[in-house]
């Protein structure tokens, strides 16, 4: 174990989960300030961007994080918040990830309400780009992709809904990059076995669109990547469940699945 106090990038070793010693002062777990706790994740945060800034091979895994309590208003999630650290906090993506089906949502933590006034031609592209290219370079794979679509049954009233104005728009531009891609599909059925197993990864309009049928297949046999990072960052796809703190009752296994993806 390290003391953070005598940091040296260089003696870590990315063949083994190197410990820092970050004090936290507590009496009981279920009973940490949230201004202690808030700083104690911070300086966390802070030690890890310092050592990828020295050196981007090392690899990181963070657990479940209230962000109501660490982010407060400033950034929507843990995955932009450490964009926003390396100036990507527009590039970045989540990606759920099992070796079977990725999901990714193209909205991320922000109201139903505001999600078709988000979605963009030049969002689902830059997403569809990023989560290829980590593809090929983590796995030599060209990925395929399936696109949800916004609205039931990709379809409304008007002419001018989002399937036929962001949506088809998109894909075919990235149809024509050679892209392995099709849609929209309604969210609906996508997630039928026979038609998702087709595909590599789904990309979805909004966060519970994709995560909740993610979900209910795999349970926690997935991991949370942050794609568009300069160096590999991953964590257990599911919260703190503060209800469950000292039982030791927990599911490890989004834990286990994290360690293993990095260990590749």
């Amino acid at each position: 174990m390290v003391s953070y106090k005598k940091l040296n990038y260089k003696i870590l070793d990315n063949k083994k989960i190197n410990l820092i010693n970050v004090p936290l002062i507590y009496n009981s777990l279920k009973n940490i300030k949230i201004n202690d706790s808030n700083q104690y994740i911070s300086k966390c945060f802070d030690i890890a961007i310092e050592l990828f800034k020295e050196n981007n091979e090392l690899k990181l895994i963070n657990g479940p994080i209230i962000k109501k309590n660490f982010l407060g208003k400033k950034h929507l999630g843990i995955t932009e918040y450490l964009g926003s650290k390396f100036n990507a906090a527009n590039d970045v993506v989540m990606l759920i990830y099992n070796k079977n089906l990725s999901v990714c949502p193209l909205t991320t933590h922000i109201p139903l309400k505001d999600v078709s006034k988000t979605i963009s031609k030049k969002i689902i592209i830059n997403h569809v780009e990023r989560i290829h290219y980590f593809y090929k370079k983590k796995f030599n794979k060209k990925p395929s992709f399936a696109i949800t679509g916004l609205n039931p049954h990709c379809e409304n009233n008007s002419e001018l809904n989002e399937e036929n104005k962001i949506i088809k728009p998109a894909i075919d531009y990235l149809l024509k990059k050679q892209f392995s891609i099709s849609g929209p599909y309604p969210a609906d059925t996508i997630f039928l076995k026979k038609n998702y197993k087709k595909f590599d990864v789904i990309i979805g309009m909004y966060h519970d669109q994709v995560l909740t049928p993610m979900k209910t297949i795999y349970e926690f046999d997935a991991i949370n990547i942050t794609v568009g990072l300069p160096f590999d960052r991953v964590s257990p796809d599911h919260g703190p469940n503060l209800s469950m703190l000292g039982k030791n009752e927990s599911n490890p296994t989004s834990l286990i699945r994290s360690i293993e993806f990095l260990d590749k």
